[in-house]
């Protein structure tokens, strides 16, 4: 039997501990947010401790449970819980044609008057003058090599900078799940580097929404 991978591990942590908030007294209506957030930081902290879930996803339970220490209710865990349960289970769905949803993604950018490379190959960092206007860079050799038949086969990387609940609601709308921002890894000056996997099977935690 094969283990889950980190999507299917963070989405099975989620449910699960949304589920043990809503069977508790903290999950009542009268619950307070600091009364929440402790439940799941102790939740979290004991999932830990039994080693409930793989080892994936262990990083994220122990910065949660230490931000949920440090900031009580500020930390809103019950909110990332719950868009996690949403935006995973959503576009773990049908994980298909990425290459194409990238291709409809650049196009709605270019619409929202992002300013949109996907033709130039980028071996070394460089530098946009773009006066701050919203940009996606891809490296075109990437672009070509990593998408065949409008499926993503490799990893692609996206130079981003723009505002970045503005890029999950552009990722989502097209089923498509990036990991988050990356300044010291980006090739292009004054951007961060996402990347985009296939059948979003991502590594890491994905960029959310905040709706």
């Amino acid at each position: 039997m094969s283990t889950p991978g980190y999507n299917q591990t963070l989405l099975s942590m989620a449910s699960d501990a949304l589920d043990a908030l809503a069977a508790s007294n903290a999950g009542s209506s009268h619950a307070t947010a600091a009364q929440q957030s402790h439940f799941l930081c102790s939740w979290m902290a004991q999932a830990l401790k039994d080693r409930r879930y793989a080892k994936c996803i262990a990083d994220d339970l122990t910065q949660w449970v230490r931000q949920g220490r440090s900031l009580g209710a500020g930390a809103n865990l019950t909110s990332l819980l719950e868009r996690i349960r949403s935006q995973y289970t959503a576009l773990m769905q049908s994980p298909t044609a990425l290459g194409s949803a990238l291709a409809s993604m650049l196009d709605a950018a270019r619409e929202q008057d992002f300013i949109v490379y996907s033709d130039t190959p980028i071996k070394t960092k460089l530098k946009l003058d773009a006066d701050g206007q919203a940009s996606i860079i891809v490296c075109a050799d990437e672009y070509q090599a990593n998408i065949r038949d409008g499926e993503l086969i490799k990893p692609i990387s996206l130079y981003v900078r723009c505002d970045e609940q503005a890029l999950a609601k552009l990722a989502f709308d097209h089923g498509l799940m990036l990991t988050l921002g990356d300044k010291k890894s980006s090739l292009i000056k004054h951007h961060k580097a996402y990347r985009l996997f296939p059948e979003n099977e991502l590594p890491s935690l994905a960029l959310l929404t905040n709706h």
